[in-house]
């Protein structure tokens, strides 16, 4: 009986913490939060807590896996939130990324018909020929 006073005071303390964190404008942290605190009501109302003196199938013991059915279901929102928006783990140490928006689809893309890069290098213009040289053997003595 005390323990399940405490669950409830715990969950309701969590609760007042995610109005409030909801008051400021940051509501996926207050869902998180309001996660977080439905699960010892959640517990103590499936038994959880009472294991030791006895499970009994009744209609609370339902309500209290809805409720924490409730709550897995706000923890993988918030992933879902997390992860459409970009926003960065808690691990990471870099700066925190926010997509562009784009108005409008992009057109597809077209290959160019041209090679993109440097152009070809010209032909190099061939060097005169220079006039035959005379060797020892046609050239004059005298």
């Amino acid at each position: 009986m005390l323990t399940s006073t405490v669950c409830a005071a715990v969950s309701a303390a969590g609760l007042g913490i995610a109005a409030l964190t909801a008051y400021r404008k940051r509501f996926l942290a207050a869902t998180r939060i309001a996660a977080f605190a439905l699960i010892p009501i959640g517990l103590v109302m499936t038994g959880v807590v009472d294991w030791v003196t006895s499970i009994v199938f009744k209609p609370t013991v339902w309500a209290g896996f809805g409720v924490l059915a409730v709550s897995v279901a706000l923890f993988a929102l918030t992933r879902l939130v997390e992860r459409r928006r970009g926003v960065a783990g808690r691990r990471s140490a870099g700066p925190r990324r926010v997509p562009k928006r784009r108005r409008w689809p992009r057109p597809p893309q077209r290959r160019p018909s041209a090679p993109v890069g440097r152009p070809p290098p010209a032909p190099r213009p061939r060097a005169p020929e220079a006039p035959p040289r005379m060797t020892s053997r046609t050239s004059k003595r005298s």
